[in-house]
């Protein structure tokens, strides 16, 4: 048995520091709001009507009373989260591992409490459900950062985030060690190896791959459970990886995972930053705003598209998200919507229209560990407005305060079905340790409540 197939399957709720059983929670509600609010999306709408016609089963999909096949609902899940891009995410991975491992999660967890499919003969328990979350961050993290050591392309989070919902899979589903190795290479050769940059450049509903990921990773487990082969998984096996995974079980990459304050593109975030702290120092009318000049890294350059005509595109818009800032001192789920008062709001797209990217060496030279941007405002008096370098909120090292997380939580559900279940919600969530396999069972129906009104 490898060091990763014993951790999927050995690892005990007793081995977990009580810092990461908090942040799984902390995870699990924040990964819960941004699925409410994907449901407003008209991505979510057509996989919905998508994973029914050609995934049926009688697995209740996230936040719907439409049902699937477990992978049905992974898939579901994973691009209704993906929708808004508002879930957490880790700096080195340059990308997302909760937003698949979740609904992989629920599909297991329902498939073992509503069917009765498994052969496990334990009940299930918020403390194993909080177990096998965990793990999963933990291959998915560790597997997306040797990905990027090993491969010269930047691939979507599809392509790693594959290998944690494989193995979440296959500890919930009951797989023997010889069908989890299987899975976690099936689940590597099948994991979507798309081009983050291409979605960069142009963004659409394609997003980070993570439903594909969600989708690769639980037909892995699936196929290993009846027999099917796969290779090794190079970047769990391969000899200069190995220091990626000799601390596996130590060092817990749950507890690096960032939280977004805002649904925009994570690289925007430190020019958010930079322009709040102007508008909070100095009194200006955002209308005054001659030009906007963002000071950043490569990569958050590349968002540049102005006027989005689309969610999609105005998630990946440095330009639009900086207004956006720049009008309401922060970026809501209405202000990304395609509304009048969102997208095609008129000062919004002015402010848009006036913002100039410049690329600097040394942030570029910080990336991805970490991530910068000053801006430069030019008013039209002639003053001169230049903030201090910023990064974004919400990482390990400046995290966001649990009030402010637990009100992101309660403002994505506000417009929702579920508005009044927001405070039931996230309680459950940040004590899912202490549910036993009844009030799990009973947190698992609330999942099935639609959110659209």
């Amino acid at each position: 048995m490898t060091p990763m197939v014993s951790f999927i399957h050995q690892l005990d709720f007793e081995h977990l520091p009580p810092s990461v059983v908090e942040q799984a929670g902390v995870c699990l509600m924040d990964l819960l709001g941004v699925a409410v609010a994907g449901h407003g999306t008209r991505l979510s709408q057509i996989m919905e009507a998508f994973v029914c016609s050609q995934y049926p089963g009688d697995l209740p999909l996230l936040f719907s009373n439409q049902r699937a096949s477990a992978c049905g609902v992974a898939l579901f899940g994973g691009t209704l989260i993906d929708s808004i891009d508002a879930h957490d995410g880790q700096a080195l991975t340059k990308g997302h591992a909760g937003v698949a491992l979740l609904p992989a999660l629920v599909a297991c967890a329902q498939e073992r409490i509503f069917t009765g499919r498994s052969l496990m003969d334990t009940a299930l328990t918020g403390r194993e459900f909080v177990t096998a979350l965990v793990l999963g961050y933990e291959i998915a993290t560790r597997a997306g950062i040797a990905l990027h050591a090993m491969a010269s392309d930047y691939h979507t989070s599809g392509a790693w985030n594959a290998l944690g919902v494989a193995a979440v899979a296959a500890r919930l589903l009951d797989l023997d060690p010889a069908q989890t190795y299987e899975a976690l290479g099936i689940a590597e050769f099948h994991g979507p190896r798309s081009q983050m940059m291409r979605c960069i450049e142009y963004p659409t509903m394609l997003k980070d791959g993570s439903g594909w990921g969600a989708l690769a990773g639980m037909s892995a487990a699936l196929l290993a459970q009846s027999g099917f082969t796969g290779s090794p998984a190079v970047t769990l096996m391969r000899h200069e990886v190995a220091p990626i995974w000799q601390d596996l079980g130590q060092r817990w990459y749950i507890l690096e995972q960032y939280f977004k304050p805002y649904p925009v593109c994570r690289w925007a975030q430190p020019a958010v930053e930079a322009v709040r702290a102007l508008r909070s120092a100095h009194r200006f009318d955002p209308i005054d705003i001659v030009q906007i000049h963002i000071h950043t890294f490569h990569e958050a350059a590349s968002l540049h598209t102005r006027l989005p005509e689309t969610t999609e595109q105005a998630q990946y818009s440095l330009p639009f998200s900086v207004a956006c800032a720049l009008m309401d001192d922060t970026i809501t789920i209405q202000a990304i919507a395609e509304t009048a008062q969102g997208l095609q709001h008129p000062l919004r797209r002015q402010l848009s229209q006036c913002v100039v990217m410049h690329e600097v060496d040394g942030y570029n030279a910080r990336f991805p560990a970490e991530r910068w941007a000053h801006a430069r405002l030019l008013l039209k008096n002639g003053r001169e407005l230049i903030s201090k370098p910023c990064t974004a909120r919400g990482n390990p090292e400046n995290p966001l305060p649990r009030h402010e997380l637990i009100d992101k939580f309660r403002s994505l559900l506000a417009t929702s079905a579920l508005a009044d279940l927001s405070d039931t919600l996230h309680i459950k969530c940040l004590n899912m340790a202490n549910l036993d396999a009844d009030q799990l069972r009973a947190f698992l129906q609330l999942l099935q409540q639609p959110a659209r009104l």
